[in-house]
């Protein structure tokens, strides 16, 4: 048996990757920097004597789920533990963005784990027993202004992940959506928005409240006390104009 974990280069997927190592998992680790994903499963390998298996893959390709799940059988690897992080946020107006990069980003976010998780699926049923993880984010409660592709792919997440809980409840299998907010990562970098959040969580303090969720029966949690007020409270009460109006003006600032 072995886990399975995406984006595991860094930051959220390289934080469950050394616990699950801890937990003397094997591990498969993808993502597209062979390097990094060299240099972190040397480092699990030689503290906790575990067997991991590299594969540099670049998820956002069209037939990237494909490509792994065929590799991972070739390999006789039986995965238990499904962890999809990979993802990526565009900041900015649609008109303005990229649209390839803009399809990218669904394929990555959206298709890919859908993919995935339907592939790995059926064994873990068979064998009455499997855990699968997707990370979502808070931006998947209300419209996004200036990110609309990223937060409309992590609704996406949360309810896709939400009905597979449904379906497989009965069959042994965990399936939690996983609803970070703002998390000391690379992410904020990369969407080209660092200076818009403000206190983030370790991605640490993530985990911990992960595995904490894992031991409920929850189809999905929002990380974080305040993070949870808003995203399960806030957007409700709060007419949803009022909430894209208030976003709208936190990116406008930024932009000033």
């Amino acid at each position: 048996m072995a886990t399975l974990i995406t984006g595991a280069s860094s930051g959220i997927g390289e934080e469950f990757a050394h616990h699950y190592a801890a937990e003397k998992h094997d591990l498969v680790l993808v993502a597209r920097s062979e390097d990094k994903l060299n240099t972190l499963a040397n480092t699990l390998r030689s503290q906790h004597g575990i067997q991991v298996t590299v594969i540099a893959l670049d998820l956002s390709e069209p037939d990237a789920a494909q490509r792994l799940w065929e590799e991972t059988n070739r390999a006789r690897l039986e995965i238990d533990v499904l962890v999809n992080n990979a993802g990526f946020g565009t900041h900015g107006d649609v008109a303005d963005d990229n649209p390839d990069r803009l399809e990218q980003e669904v394929r990555l976010n959206c298709l890919t784990l859908t993919g995935l998780t339907a592939r790995y699926l059926p064994t873990m049923r068979e064998r009455k027993t499997g855990t699968i993880i997707n990370i979502a984010s808070t931006a998947a409660f209300q419209p996004l202004p200036h990110m609309a592709v990223y937060g409309a792919t992590k609704a996406f997440v949360l309810s896709f992940t939400e009905a597979l809980w449904a379906e497989t409840r009965k069959d042994g299998i965990r399936v939690l959506a996983v609803c970070p907010g703002p998390t000391d990562t690379s992410f904020f970098e990369i969407a080209g928005q660092s200076a818009a959040v403000g206190k983030m969580r370790s991605t640490r303090q993530l985990l911990d409240s992960t595995l904490q969720a894992l031991k409920t029966t929850k189809p999905s949690f929002v990380d974080g006390l305040g993070n949870a007020v808003v995203a399960r409270f806030v957007t409700r009460v709060v007419p949803k104009r009022a909430v894209m109006a208030i976003v709208d003006q936190a990116f406008q600032r930024q932009r000033s």
